[in-house]
Parts: structure tokens; C-alpha cells; sequence
């Protein structure tokens, strides 16, 4: 006699493993490292290239002049701090980033150097602190800070004919 019921309805199945049916058959080979994703924030890469470029020798603000403006009258009010990201624009993908930053070289200071400068720190520091790849940094020189200029404007602001 031949048995007509087809082989698959006499096996006896298994239940499946959640967890290997979640991560796979290999995943639990993987180092914990790998095992999830991160995303960082454009503001979080902002505040850190906004930091990066303040620390280099000859940068003396951030931002446009209105920009400017604008942060030193928020500055000077009672419990304002300076804008770490002023001045700077971050695009920020899954493995890359793109930094545009704005910026006031102190009078002096040769411009080529202290923009390159700005690249090395950014491009470094920020490669090892996120484990983005930075795929360029644009800098724009908008303005130069020469000692006492400012002080001249705000006397002739202040001062009656």
C-alpha cells in the first residue's frame, strides 16, 4: 500500500527561532559594534564645526554680517551666549557630511594658511569624533576684524556734533 499524504504535512515543524529570524542565521557572528544603526543630527555636526573652527589661531567670528549682528545684540542681552553654529551649514548623510562655514579672519593672519588650517581641524576632528566621511569643507571669507575698527564705529555711533 502507498501512502498518498505528500511528505511535507507528515514532518513536524519546527517553531522558528525569533531571534535568528529577526537578525538572520550570522548575526550573532557580528561584533556588538555593527549590530544597529546611528544617525547624528546636522545640529550636533554644526556645533562641533562651529567649535573646530573657533579653535584655529586667526579666525575671529563666525557668520555673515548680519549674522553678526544680529548674535552680538543677543550676546550682550542679560543670559545670552554666543551661537556655536553662526556662521555655519552642514549636510549630513548616512556616511558622509559637507560643512560651509562663514568666517572673520583676524587682520594679519594670511588667509590661505589659516583657511587651510580650518580644513585640517574640521576634516580630522570630526572623522574621528563621528565616523562620518567630511567629503569637503567650503570656506567663505567674509570679512577681516582690524584691531580698533569696531571701537572707531561705536564712538562715532555715541558721539554728538
Amino acid at each position: 500500500m502507498t501512502d498518498t499524504t505528500p511528505p511535507a504535512a507528515t514532518e513536524k515543524r519546527r517553531p522558528a527561532d525569533e531571534t535568528t529570524a529577526r537578525q538572520g542565521p550570522k548575526d550573532h557572528l557580528r561584533s556588538p559594534e555593527s549590530r544597529g544603526r546611528t544617525t547624528i543630527a546636522d545640529s550636533v555636526v554644526e556645533k562641533m564645526a562651529g567649535t573646530l573652527t573657533r579653535e584655529v589661531p586667526g579666525i575671529h567670528n563666525l557668520g555673515t554680517g548680519m549674522a553678526r549682528t544680529m548674535g552680538g545684540v543677543r550676546e550682550r542681552m542679560p543670559g545670552g551666549q554666543p551661537s556655536v553654529t553662526r556662521g555655519v551649514h552642514v549636510e549630513v548623510g548616512e556616511h558622509q557630511a559637507a560643512v560651509d562655514l562663514d568666517v572673520v579672519i583676524d587682520y594679519g593672519y594670511p588667509i590661505t594658511d589659516v583657511v587651510s588650517d580650518v580644513r585640517i581641524n574640521v576634516i580630522s576632528a570630526l572623522e574621528r569624533m563621528t565616523g562620518l566621511e567630511v567629503v569637503e569643507v567650503n570656506v567663505a571669507v567674509d570679512d577681516i576684524d582690524v584691531p580698533g575698527d569696531e571701537e572707531e564705529r561705536e564712538e562715532g555711533e555715541h558721539r554728538v556734533e
